[in-house]
């Protein structure tokens, strides 16, 4: 189970907070070999690692239309995939950013339009986790940005085949230049292109550690990725209003992911602690993946403070992924918060929810970077270009402080530019 911190010292507190640490160095050449290969040799590279790596043998990886109209999946989640895709795209709806023209001195307007980025590359994971909930969470702000190109890749199979849930999601929000290619090779054919997978300018999703070192290296060749990504997390925060068994299942709903992710309890309550551990002896044995969580769970702790001031302050250091705030007057102790991936509220909100279906994006900074990285939104998917126009008048009022400006820096043309034009009789 977890082990227990008793009021820790706040100069004991960046050890104490530290996540779990893998040596990767060993990947990089491996991955780094993966990349050059598929930027080379293209389609046959790719062929090649997708029947080392996921042993399958494709001549073609594109997923066909016949595919994608034959994938049988139960009624029972075509409608849950439905309902969850309805949420997240009213949530998503609303941030779509309105244009304002500001006229910052008369005859002098400025604006910012959003565009969408052109062409961007979704990669979701397969295997014994397909996450087909992450298309939604990718796709659907792609498709309110307006992006013209979405490709998808996903590990096959050993027969070859993606997983029918992946290609309802995909088919429902409109993806449909699919590919059956995972790992790093994925993201190579998504950063460089193939003969069949098209060239991207952004890279989104969540992958093992070979997908993840792939990202961090194709954006040293100038490919954008949605964000650095780590194992998943999940801080709880609470006090003794808040249900043991509910805060145990909502550690194991996270620890469940891997056995690199982390789960962290702080507490203002140590019978809630106790309680919190006891509870975890009994619902662990009952999870399919009981071997993964309790792994996980080696790497995870329980931090009793005295004070709802001190736990703010220790979550706020520790920047969860995602943040349950349990608590009495939980939206109060929440306006505190200013270093968190996503935030739920109350005994009633559990981090599932957002992992699926309230309407939040669940593609969250982990590893502390949240404390200066927000989530996957609409955002992401759009750039902002800034505009200006001046007129006569405009410039005459504002042209000599450009001039005086230019000259200090030594920048004579910069001061030309403004002058020729001052100058002009028309």
């Amino acid at each position: 189970m977890m082990k227990i911190f008793v009021s820790p010292d706040r100069k004991d507190w960046p050890v104490l907070l530290k996540r779990p640490v893998f040596d990767h160095t060993d990947l990089i050449g491996k991955v780094g070999n993966v990349l050059q290969q598929v930027k080379q040799k293209g389609d046959a590279a790719v062929q090649q690692f997708t029947a080392e790596f996921d042993g399958a043998r494709l001549k073609n990886s594109k997923v066909t239309p016949e595919e994608i109209a034959t994938a049988v999946l139960p009624r029972e989640l075509k409608d849950a995939i439905r309902l969850a895709a309805a949420n997240i795209r009213r949530f998503h709806e609303k941030q779509v950013p309105k244009v304002e023209k500001a006229e910052t001195i008369p005859g002098v307007k400025c604006w910012r339009k959003a565009v969408p980025i052109q062409k961007v590359g979704l990669y979701i994971p397969g295997g014994t986790a397909p996450l087909f909930s992450t298309i939604l969470m990718l796709g659907i702000p792609a498709a309110i940005a307006g992006c013209e190109e979405v490709v998808l890749c996903s590990p096959p199979d050993k027969t070859g085949k993606l997983h029918p849930a992946i290609l309802f999601a995909a088919d429902l929000v409109g993806i449909h230049s699919m590919y059956k290619i995972g790992g790093a090779q994925a993201i190579g054919a998504m950063a460089y292109g193939t003969e069949t997978v098209p060239a991207v300018y952004k890279i989104f999703g969540p992958g093992n550690q070979y997908v993840t070192c792939a990202k961090q290296m194709v954006q040293q060749d100038g490919i954008a990725i949605d964000m650095p990504a780590g194992p998943s997390e999940v801080c709880v925060l609470a006090d003794d209003t808040a249900r043991p068994e509910f805060v145990a299942a909502d550690l194991l709903s996270q620890a469940e992911h891997g056995v690199d992710s982390q789960v962290l309890l702080v507490s203002t309550s140590k019978e809630l602690i106790n309680a919190v551990n006891e509870a975890l002896r009994v619902q662990l044995p009952r999870l399919p993946r009981k071997e993964i969580a309790a792994k996980a769970l080696e790497n995870s702790k329980a931090i009793y403070v005295k004070t709802k001031k001190e736990a703010i302050e220790l979550v706020n250091e520790y920047a969860a992924e995602h943040l349950i705030i349990a608590c009495a007057n939980d939206e109060l102790v929440a306006g505190s918060i200013v270093n968190a991936g996503s935030v739920f509220l109350g005994n009633f909100s559990p981090e599932s929810v957002g992992d699926y279906a309230s309407g939040t994006n669940h593609t969250l900074p982990t590893n502390g970077y949240a404390r200066a990285y927000s989530g996957v939104s609409l955002d992401s998917f759009l750039k902002k270009i800034t505009y200006q126009r001046l007129t006569k008048i405009g410039l005459q009022h504002i042209g000599r402080s450009v001039e005086i400006m230019a000259e200090a820096e030594g920048l004579h043309a910069h001061k030309e530019a403004v002058s020729i034009r001052l100058k002009n009789e028309f």
